[in-house]
């Protein structure tokens, strides 16, 4: 049976790593076993440290994919959907590798992150890390709860696994992720009534206003979008606030079995709908970040680890 990497549909953690790497050389062979090592060292942490609830993702950039698995492409492998709009954007930045690290521990997370970056050394250099953490009950750093329309119970495997459209890669995962920066300052200047308008919802108690009550403009009406057939398009989002006194922000990945749901949102945020209502939360963050991914499933880089 097909095992997906535990990491892409894992209950939150309190604290998480994101490491974007680039690969530096040309030995695809070495990396695809070291790529199966770092699948080992997440198993030894949930093993040693199971109180800990150690979960981890390793996805190949849609760009690099064809150097390291040449012989065995997605389907919908594609890269990242740049988008510009006025003052709006979602640029693109390198990644070969993305690796994400998850625990209920910040050592936990620091000891792999340590080892991985030991065990890639020779071929990687680091792009960029990032501290992820829970942010009081669940919040992002805006005061809101992030996270509501992830999917639940078993619906969370059907958004963001692959499944029989593309058998050889069953239990992989599109991966996209955008650093954003909050303007804090800004958005503390707004009352909390206009910022609920912003979001859709309430900020206190998380109670999501009715569709008929939404500004065409908020958050949750620009990304809760509908397919032809009128089905909810869903992404399983494994997000978490990061920052310090200086920079905050939020470090957005989206898990799906397609790409096609994260670009279709991320269109109605930027592009809006052709009558001036984009996503009005982004007047107060912007996306520095963006790369698209794919992590297969564990058969998979064990598997092409051997040949």
């Amino acid at each position: 049976m097909t095992q997906a990497q535990k990491g892409i549909c894992a209950e939150p953690n309190l604290h998480a790593l994101y490491l974007t790497l680039i690969v530096i050389d040309d030995d695809a062979v070495t990396m695809r076993k070291k790529i199966a090592q770092v699948l080992a060292l997440f198993s030894h942490y949930d093993e040693e440290y199971y109180e800990a609830m150690v979960s981890g993702i390793v996805a190949v950039g849609t760009d690099y994919w064809y150097e390291l698995y040449p012989r065995s492409i997605p389907q919908e492998l594609a890269p990242f959907p740049i988008m510009n709009s006025d003052d709006r954007s979602a640029p693109a930045t390198p990644g070969d590798l993305f690796i994400q690290i998850k625990a209920d521990r910040v050592d936990i997370c620091h000891a792999i992150g340590t080892r991985i970056i030991e065990l890639l050394r020779p071929h990687i250099d680091l792009f960029e890390e990032v501290k992820g953490f829970r942010y009081l009950d669940g919040r992002d750093l805006t005061g809101f709860v992030d996270g509501t329309e992830n999917p639940k119970g078993m619906q969370k495997f059907n958004v963001a696994l692959v499944g029989d459209q593309d058998l050889e890669f069953a239990g992989g995962s599109y991966i996209h992720v955008q650093r954003y920066r909050h303007n804090m300052e800004k958005w503390q200047q707004l009352s909390v009534a206009t910022q609920e308008e912003t979001y859709g919802r309430t900020k206190a108690d998380n109670v999501e206003f009715k569709s008929t009550d939404k500004a065409p403009f908020s958050h949750t009406k620009r990304t809760s979008l509908k397919d032809k057939d009128g089905k909810s398009i869903e992404i399983l989002r494994q997000s978490m606030p990061y920052g310090d006194m200086t920079i905050q922000g939020l470090y957005f990945v989206s898990c799906a079995k397609s790409p096609q749901p994260f670009t279709n949102m991320l269109k109605s945020m930027v592009y809006g709908d052709g009558e001036g209502n984009y996503d009005r939360l982004l007047d107060f963050t912007n996306a520095e970040t963006g790369g698209a991914f794919f992590a297969p499933s564990i058969n998979f880089i064990k598997q092409q680890a051997k040949e």
